[in-house]
């Protein structure tokens, strides 16, 4: 598991817009980022054999066996994992400057022979937002996947840009690497569904259940990743408009008042009564506080969300967890509380 803390223009990205050729063009999709000029811009799909950039853009890499692990899982799908020059450094915890981080990125997006990023968390992702070529990452749109940390350039990139970005792992179990292989390879419009199998020695499913908060079905831009991570940008350029959109969220050893105290600020900045819809994930190893009781994860969730009216559920297949959906942010999809549902409703790739 990962963990992490806390957290140029439109008129450049017309600019550049006018002068894309033909293929270019055409993977401008029809809708646009709400409240946004920049429109909707999709990456091309993956094949077996593309060159893939293993991006650094948080933690340092203390450890070699991780590192590999990650490399191999990406090879075990058909890709080809490259570092780039500055994977290895180490600046106190980060690897690296910000500026040296940022420079990674924006080499393999201007590399025409890396075909997408992959990125690896901890914290200190949401630090080279500012160092990053956002013309530049539209002019060379790539798959970009990763989560925990990695949710600050997922958001960021795809408010400044209009890019599909994805919330996704490195696909290490087969489950994982089956939707990571539908979403960027096979261009599916995906049904994310949890298994209802309960398992040969089980007689009801106890494991990977979901929950309906507020019954009904809603469509809207998917947006998310990790609570931490977005809350701590909030009120920056580098947060995503919620205007109609499906909202997740996830997290990993938080207890519960802090959830709590995340969740009431994105509320408090005005950013949930915009939602259409609403999905939690998994909080994993997120306990309740020792002392004078606690509110349950359950309560707080249902303290925020229910007075929305706005259908939601909990339970996906979302966050630091053994096996994950990939989910593109950006692309319009619909849910069904009341069956656990999460469909895309146009293909996340070109």
């Amino acid at each position: 598991m990962t963990t992490r803390r806390g957290f140029l223009g439109q008129g450049a990205a017309a600019a550049a817009l006018l002068t894309m050729d033909g293929p270019a063009l055409a993977r401008e999709a029809v809708g646009r980022v709400a409240g946004s000029a920049a429109p909707v811009l999709k990456p091309s799909r993956l094949h077996p054999g593309d060159r893939v950039g293993m991006i650094n853009p948080a933690r340092a890499a203390f450890r070699s066996e991780p590192v590999e692990i990650q490399s191999e899982s990406l090879e075990a799908v058909g890709l080809v994992p490259v570092k780039p020059e500055n994977f290895y450094n180490r600046r106190g915890y980060l690897a690296g400057t910000d500026q040296e981080r940022a420079a990674d990125i924006n080499n393999l997006f201007s590399d025409p022979t890396v075909k997408a990023l992959v990125g690896i968390g901890g914290w200190g992702s949401a630090r080279v937002l500012p160092f990053l070529d956002y013309d530049l990452i539209h002019a060379n749109p790539k798959v970009l996947v990763g989560f925990s940390d990695v949710t600050a350039l997922l958001a960021g990139i795809y408010a400044k840009t209009g890019l599909v970005t994805f919330h996704g792992p490195h696909p290490r179990t087969k489950v994982s690497a089956e939707y990571f292989r539908r979403v960027l390879f096979d261009a599916e419009e995906v049904e994310f569904l949890n298994p209802t199998d309960p398992g040969d020695e089980e007689l009801v499913q106890t494991k990977d259940r979901y929950a309906t908060l507020t019954p009904g079905k809603a469509r809207g831009r998917l947006i998310g990743g990790n609570l931490a991570v977005l809350s701590a940008i909030v009120g920056s350029p580098f947060f995503p408009n919620l205007d109609g959109a499906i909202l997740f969220l996830e997290d990993v050893r938080e207890a519960v008042y802090r959830v709590d105290r995340m969740v009431t600020q994105l509320a408090l900045a005005g950013h949930l009564s915009k939602l259409a819809g609403f999905v939690f994930g998994r909080c994993t190893d997120c306990k309740p506080g020792t002392s004078y009781g606690s509110l349950t994860l359950e309560e707080v969730l249902a303290d925020h969300i229910a007075p929305l009216g706005i259908p939601a559920y909990r339970g996906a297949m979302i966050g630091h967890i053994k096996h994950q959906f990939t989910l593109p942010l950006g692309i319009e999809t619909e849910i069904d509380a009341d069956t656990g549902s999460l469909k895309l409703l146009e293909t996340a790739v070109v």
